[in-house]
């Protein structure tokens, strides 16, 4: 993920913030997104802000505890008050507790890792999984965040969008995870064509080599921003299997929907 140029265009595009806030904001997501903790030389890199005012905000952000660092005090990564934030936001999330309902018992039912996510502009955040019981993942898929294009849950959910917005909320170049992600326009409105065709999605090693998945929109909301999935080895999804995965998926999509739209819940 290229974080320089997505931050630049959301800049150009929100017009209006307030310069503090909007840096303070960016740094934080900039040291989420890194896999490995940032110097200050290497956060002004992906922001592009003065080293000064960089220098300022961290020491602020530190004081706080929304970032932290390593022994040396020269590199940065997120602090647990972030932490604290963001189970906040799945705490008071109102459909949650249904959607976990539902994972487990699509997962008893299917035997794989199941998810469920909602579309963030261009992406994809996962906000509860279940993993499968053969499983030996170790790192939750909580809070994880992908480009929307790359897997079948934002394939789902970008399908539930007009061509028009598609192509208003997809960046200039899209990314490539694989050798399999679809990263041409063209190739990209055909995949979606037949996704609002047949009503689920289904995507094979375009965003994790070996991995195959099947995603459908929990439609609750016009247009969807949520959808559950099942994620599996690629050789299996074949056949029968992928038949079977797609009715389960839509099945339990279309429970959680009226579940949702009965509870009040918008």
């Amino acid at each position: 993920m290229d974080l320089r140029t997505d931050t630049a265009a959301r800049r150009t595009d929100e017009v209006g913030l307030v310069k503090s806030a909007e840096r303070t904001v960016r740094i934080l997501e900039a040291l989420a997104a890194s896999p490995t903790r940032l110097t200050l030389a290497g956060l002004q890199e992906y922001t592009g802000y003065p080293r000064s005012s960089l220098h300022a905000l961290v020491r602020t952000l530190r004081e706080l505890r929304w970032i932290e660092t390593d022994e040396t005090g020269s590199a940065f990564g997120i602090g647990p008050h972030a932490l604290l934030s963001g189970t906040a936001y799945l705490d008071k999330d109102p459909a949650l507790p249904f959607a976990w309902a539902v994972l487990e018992d699509l997962r008893e039912e299917v035997g794989y890792t199941v998810h469920f996510a909602r579309r963030d502009a261009a992406h994809v955040l996962y906000l509860a999984s279940r993993e499968s019981r053969e499983s030996h993942l170790v790192v939750s898929r909580i809070g994880r965040r992908l480009p929307a294009h790359v897997t079948a849950l934002g394939q789902a959910l970008l399908a539930e969008l007009t061509q028009e917005e598609v192509e208003a909320v997809l960046p200039d170049e899209l990314e490539v995870l694989t050798e399999n992600t679809v990263a041409d326009r063209a190739e990209l409105r055909q995949v979606l064509d037949r996704v609002r065709a047949r009503g689920w999605a289904f995507e094979q090693e375009q965003g994790t080599p070996g991995v195959a998945c099947v995603a459908c929109a929990v439609d609750y909301r016009i247009p969807a921003t949520d959808a559950i999935s099942c994620s599996m080895p690629a050789t299996l999804a074949t056949g029968g299997e992928l038949d079977r995965l797609a009715d389960a998926i839509t099945r339990h999509a279309r429970k959680l929907s009226t579940t949702l739209r009965r509870e009040g819940i918008r």
